[in-house]
């Protein structure tokens, strides 16, 4: 017999709608990363700070700083996106630190699936809008060079 989960017993709405995913990100979040090679098995993290702090084009510099472990090593890590507005109300566009595209992102249900091709390997994002405080981000990336699984946790930290 089959059993599904009684979705009542949970009235939590599984994405929270964001309006304006600019307004929405803005400020500091607390980090946690889990990285898996999938190929390997081979395992890390990442904990850190993010900070979303105004651009003068109306857009959010993203920035992320701490510590990354893998294979049982600790070294400081970080990473510059800028978050544009989008083409739609309350998007975004977001780039990499030279200005190259990223991809599109749009919280507006909550939830956004996008996907990036790097080289030979495509990255599938998802992500999942919690609560006010609270959203996650999990990357496949599958190619010839990287099987990866990357589930990222954001807290707000201001």
């Amino acid at each position: 017999m089959d059993v599904q989960p009684d979705r009542q017993l949970d009235a939590r709405p599984r994405h929270w709608p964001v309006a304006d995913v600019l307004a929405y990100l803005a400020g500091s979040w607390r980090v946690e990363r889990s990285v898996r090679d999938l190929a390997s098995g081979d395992t890390g993290t990442f904990s850190g700070l993010t900070r979303f702090g105004p651009l003068a084009d109306g857009g959010l510099l993203h920035e992320e700083s701490g510590d990354f472990t893998w294979q049982g090593v600790t070294r400081p890590a970080t990473r510059t996106l800028r978050f544009l507005p989008g083409p739609g109300a309350g998007t975004a566009d977001v780039r990499f630190a030279d200005g190259r595209p990223f991809h599109e992102l749009d919280l507006t249900s909550g939830r956004y699936v996008t996907g990036h091709p790097c080289a030979a390997d495509l990255y599938r994002g998802e992500f999942t809008v919690q609560d006010a405080g609270r959203w996650r981000t999990v990357w496949r990336v599958g190619g010839p060079a990287k099987d990866l699984l990357l589930t990222t946790d954001y807290e707000r930290a201001d």
